[in-house]
């Protein structure tokens, strides 16, 4: 049995996928390296991971003298004859087949409510991670406008919202969010304002503060493994910072009761 302390009193956690989060927190389960259910070799999009390989390496898997299937245990991709959720996620043929939450709900909504009834873009953004991160900042270009700051009448505008706080938000958003909650990314455009909203609080008692100024606590290990070679992505905890430095209205909320984290961003009113 396992007991939370509530207040002054403490109560029995029943729930697995609490208590799956308990362990997470405590450093001792990652979701990322779990095994899928019902994956196997055939899940794996050899071509994708090939590739990863030799960026990563700088030689083909057979200059290294190993096979595929050595080389997908060797980087945690396969474990017991599955795909962890790592290993889906980045090198999947359809990751959503075996995780259809595991995905991007992406809106552009008409006024600043949520329970507005009509959009100007309504999408289910899949795939894998750099797949979604790609398509995720398409949607975005699509439905923000651009702005002609100086440049040439015949020049492309700048987009109204920092590109770089927009990749940086949104690849923390896809690496760091907690995937043992069986729910998607939500990116959502108001005439006001953009959110991006990802399922789990901040990990380990981070605080807002404390990533304003750098301070990584990294949920998912794997994930980050792989992002640092196929994202544009650092993996030093410098990504909020750039964030703020490019866009330094963003607002961050970390809802710890509803367990999410909410990245706002105003739109200037044109």
């Amino acid at each position: 049995m396992v007991w939370v302390k509530q207040g002054a009193d403490k109560r029995r956690v029943s729930d697995n996928a609490e208590m799956l989060r308990l362990f997470q927190s405590s450093g001792n389960l990652s979701a990322d390296e779990m095994e899928i259910y019902g994956t196997s070799l055939d899940d794996v999009n050899r071509e994708k991971f090939e590739q990863y390989f030799k960026k990563e390496f700088k030689k083909t898997i057979q200059e290294h003298g190993l096979d595929f299937e050595q080389a997908l245990k060797i980087k945690k991709v396969m474990r017991s004859g599955k795909l962890t959720l790592a290993g889906l996620l980045f090198f999947g043929k359809d990751p959503q087949n075996h995780k259809p939450a595991f995905c991007i709900k992406a809106v552009s909504f008409f006024g600043n409510s949520i329970g507005g009834n009509e959009y100007r873009d309504s999408r289910d953004i899949t795939g894998t991670i750099p797949d979604m991160f790609h398509e995720g900042i398409r949607f975005f270009e699509i439905n923000l406008k651009s702005i002609q700051q100086n440049q040439d009448f015949n020049s492309i505008g700048i987009l109204e919202v920092s590109t770089t706080a927009l990749e940086e938000l949104l690849q923390n958003a896809l690496l760091h969010r907690d995937y043992f909650k069986n729910s998607p990314i939500r990116l959502m455009i108001f005439d006001n304002r953009v959110e991006i909203i990802s399922p789990g609080k901040l990990p380990n008692n981070l605080t807002v503060e404390e990533i304003k100024y750098g301070n990584p606590v990294i949920r998912n290990n794997q994930l980050v493994s792989y992002g640092i070679h196929v994202l544009p992505y650092r993996g030093l905890g410098s990504g909020i910072i750039r964030a703020l430095e490019s866009q330094p209205d963003i607002q961050f909320d970390n809802d710890i009761d509803g367990e999410q984290f909410k990245v706002i961003i105003p739109r200037k009113v044109l």
